[in-house]
């Protein structure tokens, strides 16, 4: 038979088992990661099929916007981008993604683009547009036998909302939603927008995201609907040309807009919040 003082021991050594599992078990509890998958904050009440989008491509054939510094027009970089947007959207089950591109110069076109978007009842338009620089900042470069004006100075895009626009808030939010998805792309934005020079001084509605305010947009101003203008980035910009240029610089701003508007539908289609 065993004697008390072996007995004592044995008990102890259940004793301080038993301790170290239940511990060791709290523990792996409180760190262990969530089995339950993770989803995207509101997308789960998006109906793709019932939000409607426009795609406003900048510009027109007649009145082209910037040039590039190789001597691309702007019309021509927005074409193609807003091209691979909406297809993006449509492949990501928003059926409803409508492209606008009109003709003409003046003021007629402008005013056509909120007219097309508001007749069509969309839920969000996206105005694509490539950027330029002020004329002090351009300097000239030789590129195939032709003298053209480039600027190296700045690079990245910008995101413009006004808060004209009757549904301002919901405009911001998506402009918010745009602009983080770029960012975690490694897109960057340009702040020279913001500069204290004539043609510039945007007001910058959110500097760590590169949003602008600018009221007197006529598409954005005019449009019922959430309404951001984006400029992709800066086409006199030697560099950013021959990015924007690329077919898979464009797939990422296009990956970049399907996720901000899938997370803007849920959070429109949620009431908001």
């Amino acid at each position: 038979m065993p004697s008390l003082d072996l007995l004592l021991r044995r008990l102890l050594v259940v004793l301080i088992s038993s301790s170290c599992l239940f511990i060791a078990s709290t523990f792996a509890n409180e760190i262990a990661p969530s089995q339950e998958p993770v989803t995207r904050r509101d997308t789960a009440h998006c109906d793709a099929n019932q939000f409607r989008v426009a795609i406003d491509v900048g510009h027109t054939p007649e009145a082209p916007g910037a040039t590039s510094a190789r001597g691309v027009t702007e019309y021509a970089f927005n074409l193609r981008l807003a091209r691979s947007i909406q297809k993006k959207l449509v492949g990501g089950g928003f059926l409803l993604t409508n492209l606008i591109s009109l003709a003409g110069s003046g003021r007629a076109p402008l005013i056509a683009r909120s007219d097309s978007a508001n007749a069509l009842g969309v839920n969000l338009f996206l105005s694509v547009h490539h950027d330029s620089v002020q004329p002090i900042y351009l300097s000239h470069w030789d590129y195939e036998g032709r003298t053209r004006t480039f600027s190296d100075r700045f690079s990245g895009y910008s995101l413009f909302v006004s808060l004209r626009n009757d549904a301002a808030a919901a405009s911001l939010t998506f402009a918010k939603l745009f602009a983080r998805e770029l960012s975690t792309r490694k897109l960057q934005f340009t702040m020279h927008h913001a500069e204290n020079i004539p043609g510039e001084r945007r007001p910058l509605l959110d500097r760590d995201l590169g949003i602008y305010r600018y009221d007197s947009l006529a598409v954005l101003m005019n449009t019922r609907a959430p309404a951001v203008l984006f400029e992709a980035g800066v086409i006199v910009n030697r560099r950013d040309e021959l990015l924007l240029s690329s077919p898979e610089y464009q797939g990422r701003i296009s990956d970049a807009a399907l996720s901000a508007v899938n997370e803007f539908c849920g959070v429109q289609s949620a009431g908001g919040r």
